[in-house]
């Protein structure tokens, strides 16, 4: 008996004829080659298309090989149902607003989802700046919700087995130093590269000790969609972990792409407590819980935004380098009572101009 073929594999050209057919399987009386208009995309290689079908629209999701292979996260056996739908399905099963799944060919790296239309809660802020209090009121709200739905995992969920462990954690600082510091040409002293060592993996272990909950890993105004009624709905969430509970609050309060005073943020942490249920206990610590995790992640994106200029050719993400530093230097501020962050801030301020 001769071996079965092996399955098609999506190529890093989109293949529309496929797409075409999964449009047909998903929309019957579609007819015809669709019309397929490109979306903008943001940092990964994922590409996005804008299909129209009888009476509306619908997303056409593009993963290129290096990005399914990136995505598949498990090895042996059978091939793995990408994390982005299983994620999907997790969320979907626990309450949690997601786009719908209208057809899937994932052989050739295409699904088919529900159009949101292009409203994030950023492009919603910068049109109607009044609705601030009342999205993020409702972000904070959700996640709460969402962390207590997702409280327990099924044992074979890819969620349960990844985590903000230390070597991610420590991994993502010497990010920074790499990407945020030495590429840019601002190396460090032999006595600063040794404090920069002892404080990255002190920070990072005091990290992965926090209060776990389930994390988006980048829950900010770019990746939440505000519907019709005000309510919101999650993107972007094929990355999801184990992690601290306070992560996704500082992605979120701390968008790099957003610019909140500290009672903003000390409000909405008061109704995260709340929605979650956190005494005054737990809610006294919150906030040192959320500058620690700030300074970790903060670090990070400012190496990664420049990485993604160096590595991929994308400068769009370079304004935001200096934006977010800022955020870290302001949550090193209020931890200055801790030894680390304060020589870590003097360190900042020698070797980052200005």
């Amino acid at each position: 008996m001769s071996a079965a073929p092996p399955l098609p594999q999506p190529a890093s050209v989109p293949d529309y004829a496929s797409l075409a057919a999964l449009v047909a399987r998903a929309f019957p009386g579609a007819g015809g080659a669709p019309s397929c208009e490109p979306m903008s995309g943001g940092a990964s290689t994922r590409r996005y298309f804008r299909v129209r079908v009888p009476g509306g629209t619908a997303v056409a999701m593009f993963v290129p090989d290096g990005a399914k292979a990136e995505e598949a996260g498990k090895e042996g056996g059978a091939r793995p149902r990408w994390p982005f739908l299983e994620v999907r399905e997790l969320l979907a099963s626990r309450g949690v607003d997601v786009p719908a799944l209208y057809a899937e060919d994932t052989d050739r790296g295409w699904l088919l989802l529900e159009d949101l239309g292009d409203d994030t809660l950023a492009a919603v802020l910068a049109a109607r700046p009044e609705r601030k209090q009342e999205l993020y009121t409702r972000a904070v709200e959700d996640l709460a919700r969402a962390q207590a739905a997702l409280a327990e995992l099924p044992a074979a969920s890819v969620v349960a087995s990844r985590s903000f462990d230390f070597d991610l954690l420590l991994w993502e600082i010497h990010h920074f130093r790499e990407w945020g510091l030495e590429a840019r040409g601002l190396a460090l002293s032999t006595e600063d590269a040794a404090t920069f060592e002892r404080i990255a993996g002190r920070l990072a272990r005091s990290v992965a000790s926090l209060p776990r909950a389930v994390v988006h890993r980048d829950y900010q105004s770019r990746n939440l969609m505000v519907r019709g009624g005000g309510s919101l709905c999650w993107i972007d969430f094929q990355d999801a972990l184990l992690g601290p509970r306070v992560y996704d609050l500082v992605a979120l309060l701390n968008d790099s792409y957003q610019s909140f005073d500290r009672p903003f943020v000390e409000a909405r942490l008061d109704e995260y407590a709340r929605a979650a249920g956190l005494g005054p206990g737990p809610r006294a610590t919150l906030g040192r819980d959320f500058d620690r995790v700030t300074v970790q992640r903060k670090l990070k994106d400012a190496g990664r935004f420049v990485f993604i200029d160096r590595v991929k050719g994308n400068r769009a993400f370079l304004e935001f380098v200096e934006p977010t530093l800022a955020k870290v230097r302001a949550s090193l501020a209020r931890l200055a009572d801790d030894e680390d962050m304060r020589a870590l801030s003097a360190l900042l301020a020698r070797v980052i101009p200005g």
